[in-house]
């Protein structure tokens, strides 16, 4: 360390700072030491677009540490082959990808729909655990269409499982350690593989494989033919708790922004009248047709991405900017302060939908999004997890005003720790006339 083309330090910075308000402490070292600087010896902040983009699309230089929260479990065959594992994540893709999704948007709507009819008039509601169940409906549903009752249970103790092995400890134990969170996690993932592997043997042995995200898995291709069991079985834990678990922290966002700018939210409320009486009639030119609910979805995501800082190692030393990182750093790219850049959008701060509208209705591409990241490890589901949150803000907007509780307590808690979520978020939905 100490080459003259160091990163800046943060004057009295450190993890004490840090730790202490995160949001605050990323936001004042992008003011104070620009693009890149240093948080501790060994590790940096990425602050704006450009080294953010050139950190998450040079895996090589700067790969996703190796530790997914599902990992496979041990079993005689060993580890799937990184052919397996190529060809399990092509097989997913072809149920996640966007014209995949929108054929399947009369089958998201639905549940969108029954979660803003079952909203309580005039309560104080706690909102996230709600949202939470009915995106769980969603995306278990979406996966494993008409299994998704038998798998549900399972897939919520998968969430229980993931919200124990992220919450804070004192101690960070090494991977090998079988702490209870790593059991917990274990039995939960071992549960849901049971439940699914009957349904898995039963559709390949019927034929019936199903026009799912799992039938689509289970579809041999050309080049390889079927995906071994072992490969669907390993893949599906993560990507099911995926399906609703960052969602459910952008909702938690999009909700308390209908109740604070409530011109905005008449504006969805005006727009999601073209949609049709029965949800399940809604299809892709629909959900096109909501212009002005995917931008202020957009603006939000800008401004509170659920996912606000993500972790990369540098793999050998590499240049990141005008700097030199040394093999082994660790570099924190944040969206957050990338998408709050002057440079990038004017008034950065300032939640204004309209910014991502040319002449009031046309997409418009605004500056840089990495709310879904970018690049080998960008999220798979983003088309999925946009049409859920677009239809959700949609069917609760047109059915309700939202505002948030009075009184001196606070609606919401914003944690930082894992991602950026309003814990707590109490709002209160009074039925339009």
């Amino acid at each position: 360390m100490g080459r003259r083309n160091e990163p800046p330090r943060l004057a009295d910075g450190g993890f004490a700072v840090w730790s202490r308000d995160r949001l605050a402490c990323a936001r004042r070292g992008a003011a104070e030491c620009g693009d890149v600087w240093q948080l501790e010896p060994g590790v940096y902040v990425a602050s704006a677009a450009a080294p953010c983009e050139a950190v998450l699309r040079r895996a090589r230089d700067f790969p996703k540490a190796s530790a997914p929260l599902f990992p496979p479990l041990r079993r005689p065959g060993g580890a799937l082959t990184p052919e397996e594992r190529s060809f399990a994540h092509t097989a997913r893709m072809r149920g996640l990808r966007a014209q995949a999704v929108a054929a399947r948007t009369g089958r998201i709507a639905p549940r969108t729909a029954r979660f803003a009819d079952q909203w309580p008039d005039d309560e104080d509601v706690e909102v996230l655990p709600r949202v939470r169940h009915a995106l769980a409906e969603i995306g278990v549903h979406y996966l494993f269409s008409e299994d998704a009752p038998l798998l549900l249970p399972p897939a919520a103790q998968l969430f229980l499982a993931r919200e124990a092995l992220v919450r804070p400890s004192r101690w960070v134990w090494p991977r090998w350690v079988p702490t209870p969170a790593r059991r917990f996690r274990t039995r939960q993932q071992v549960a849901f593989t049971d439940a699914l592997r009957p349904v898995v043997h039963r559709r390949r042995s019927s034929g019936l494989l199903g026009d799912d995200l799992l039938g689509q898995m289970l579809q041999p291709s050309p080049h390889h033919g079927l995906l071994p069991e072992e490969a669907v079985l390993d893949t599906l834990p993560g990507i099911t708790v995926a399906t609703f678990e960052t969602p459910t922290r952008a909702a938690g966002w999009i909700l308390l922004h209908l109740a604070r700018h409530p011109e905005a939210a008449d504006r969805v409320a005006a727009e999601a009248g073209s949609l049709p009486a029965d949800p399940a009639a809604t299809t892709g030119a629909h959900l096109g047709g909501l212009r002005y609910t995917q931008a202020l979805v957009s603006e939000v995501l800008r401004l509170y991405p659920p996912s606000w800082l993500l972790t990369r190692q540098v793999a050998r030393e590499t240049q990141l900017a005008e700097y030199t990182l040394d093999a082994g750093s660790t570099v924190l790219v944040c969206p957050y302060t990338a998408q709050r850049d002057p440079r990038e959008y004017a008034e950065p701060d300032r939640f204004r939908p309209e910014r991502w509208l040319q002449d009031g209705d046309t997409p418009s591409g605004g500056g840089v999004f990495l709310s879904f990241g970018t690049g080998p490890h960008g999220c798979e589901g983003t088309a999925l997890a946009m049409t859920m949150l677009t239809l959700l803000t949609a069917q609760t907007a047109r059915r309700h005003r939202l505002s948030e509780p009075p009184g001196p307590r606070p609606s919401h808690q914003v944690t930082t720790l894992e991602g950026l979520a309003t814990v707590g978020l109490r709002l209160r939905a009074t039925a339009r006339g």
